[in-house]
C-alpha cells in the first residue's frame, strides 16, 4: 500500500540537510473528521521517546499537537506500560484502559557522523494495528523541526488535512515605551520558538507577507522617512527596493505565483486606489479607479480574483473583483466596519477584522459574503493571517498595553496566546517549509 505520507514527509525531511526514509503503514483505521461542526479533541499518549534528546522532540510534538485544539494528549502519570522499544508493538490492552485511541512511540539517537536520527510510530489502540513509521536524520539546529515534521505527519494520518507545524511566522517585534516603540522584523517558529530579527529598529517596519517560495518576504518601511516597499531574503539578508511611488504605500501582498506585488497607494488626490506590480519589469497596473479609498488587497489561492475592502458605500465593505480589476462587486452587508480581508489557501473561505459596538472581532465568510461566522472578540484586534492548511488563523490584540498574537480555528472555540518576548503584531504565517 502506498503511504499517503510520504510524499509530504520526503521533502519536508530533505530540506535543509535532512534525508528520510518512510516506512509503508499498515491500512488505517483510525481517523478524525475535522469537517464537522463539533470535534471532540482525540485522546492520544505520547510517552518520552527513547534517548538523550527523546524528550525534547517528545515534548514539542505533544504541545503542537495539544495546540491544535483536534487532540488531547493524556497525562503520562495514567500510563500503564513503561515503553522500552519503541519499534514493537505496544500492550494494546493497557492502552486501551486510559482510553488512548492513538499511540505516538519513538527514538532519538546520534549517528557516527554528528547528526541526529530520530523515528516514530502511530499505533491505532482500538485498530491493535500501526498506521505509520518514519524516521528522519538532521543537524542540531534542526531538532525542533524534527519535531514538527512528526507532528505534522500525525496530525495528516489521523485527520486527512495537512498539517501546518513546520511553518514560520514573520511578525513586528515592539519593545520599549508606548510612545517611543522600537518596531524591529522578526520571525519566528509558528510557536514563538527561535525568534531571529531581521531589522535593527532604526526605522518603522510595518505589514510584513510572506512569498509563495518561503524565502522572501515583502514589507514597508520608513527609513528615509517616506514608506517604501521592499522585499526581503530570509536567508541571506539581501534586500531589494520595490519601487519608489508617491504618497502613500499600504499593505503590498504577493501574488500566488510570487511574480507580482498587489498592494494600495495614496495619490495626491486623496484617493487610495489598488495597483499591482511585475516584479520582474517594475510595470504597474492600476486596477480600481475610485474616489473612495480601496485598500487592503488579498489574492484568491489561484491569482484569479482579488479580495479588497472600500469605503465607496459609505463606509468600508468588503468587495471581490478579477485580478485585473474587472467586475468590482460588494459580497459583506453587515453592519459595522470590515477591513483586512485575506483569502484563504484552501480558497473557500475569507478571514476579515471587523469593528462593529464597541468592539474589534475576526471572522470568516464564503467567497460570495454568505455564512459570515465570527470567530473571537475583543479589545483592538485585528490583522488575521491563515496557518497554509486555511484552518487555524492567527491574529494581534492589544492585551497590557501592547499588542499580543493569538490563534484560533475555524470553529472559534480553540483559542491560543502564541509567546512573544515582547509585545508584537502583523504576523503573516509562511507556506509548509521545504
Amino acid at each position: 500500500m502506498k503511504s499517503i505520507l510520504k510524499p509530504l514527509l520526503m521533502v519536508a525531511a530533505m530540506a535543509m540537510g535532512m534525508n528520510a526514509v518512510v516506512t509503508l503503514p499498515a491500512r488505517a483505521t483510525l481517523e478524525l473528521n475535522v469537517n464537522k461542526g463539533n470535534v471532540e479533541p482525540m485522546p492520544i499518549a505520547i510517552p518520552d521517546f527513547q534517548g538523550g534528546l527523546g524528550a525534547q522532540i517528545s515534548e514539542i510534538v505533544t504541545a503542537d499537537l495539544k495546540r491544535s485544539g483536534l487532540f488531547a494528549p493524556i497525562d503520562k502519570a495514567a500510563f500503564v506500560e513503561k515503553i522500552t522499544n519503541p519499534d514493537a508493538a505496544p500492550r494494546y490492552e493497557d492502552w486501551k484502559v486510559i482510553n488512548a485511541q492513538a499511540l505516538v512511540t519513538g527514538s532519538v539517537s546520534k549517528e557516527a557522523d554528528g547528526r541526529i536520527r530520530a523515528q516514530y510510530r502511530l499505533w491505532d489502540i482500538f485498530g491493535n494495528t500501526q498506521l505509520a513509521g518514519e524516521q528522519f536524520f538532521a543537524n542540531d539546529a534542526n531538532q525542533r523541526r524534527v519535531a514538527h515534521i512528526i507532528a505534522d505527519a500525525i496530525y495528516e494520518k489521523i485527520t486527512g488535512e495537512k498539517g501546518y507545524f513546520d511553518t514560520r511566522v514573520v511578525f513586528i517585534d515592539e519593545s520599549g515605551a508606548k510612545n517611543a516603540r522600537k518596531k524591529r522584523l522578526a520571525i519566528m517558529d509558528q510557536d514563538g520558538a527561535n525568534v531571529r530579527y531581521l531589522s535593527d529598529g532604526r526605522s518603522i517596519v510595518l505589514t510584513p507577507r510572506f512569498s509563495p517560495n518561503r524565502q522572501e518576504i515583502t514589507y514597508m518601511s520608513y527609513e528615509s522617512g517616506q514608506p517604501r516597499v521592499y522585499l526581503l531574503q530570509i536567508e541571506t539578508g539581501q534586500r531589494e527596493l520595490v519601487g519608489n511611488f508617491p504618497g502613500m504605500t499600504f499593505a503590498p501582498r504577493f501574488s500566488p505565483d510570487g511574480q507580482k506585488v498587489i498592494m494600495s497607494l495614496l495619490r495626491d488626490d486623496g484617493n487610495s486606489n489598488i495597483f499591482a506590480m511585475d516584479l520582474r519589469s517594475r510595470s504597474t497596473t492600476r486596477l480600481t479607479n475610485s474616489t473612495a479609498i480601496d485598500t487592503s488587497p488579498s489574492y484568491s489561492p489561484d491569482g484569479s480574483k482579488v479580495v479588497f475592502t472600500s469605503d465607496r458605500g459609505g463606509r468600508a465593505q468588503i468587495y471581490v473583483m478579477g485580478a485585473d480589476g474587472s467586475g468590482q462587486t460588494r459580497i459583506s452587508f453587515g453592519d459595522g466596519v470590515y477591513s483586512t480581508p485575506v483569502w484563504s489557501p484552501r480558497g473557500d473561505l475569507i478571514a476579515f477584522t471587523k469593528q462593529t459596538g464597541g468592539e474589534f472581532q475576526i471572522g470568516v465568510m464564503k467567497t460570495d459574503g454568505s455564512g459570515e461566522r465570527i470567530l473571537s472578540s475583543g479589545f483592538q484586534q485585528e490583522g488575521p493571517t491563515w496557518a497554509p492548511n486555511g484552518r487555524v488563523l492567527m491574529f494581534f490584540r492589544d492585551s497590557n498595553g501592547g499588542p499580543k498574537l493569538v490563534s484560533v480555528d475555524l470553529t472559534g472555540r480553540n483559542e491560543q496566546p502564541i509567546p512573544t518576548a515582547n509585545f508584537a503584531s502583523d504576523p503573516a504565517w509562511s507556506p509548509l517549509l521545504e
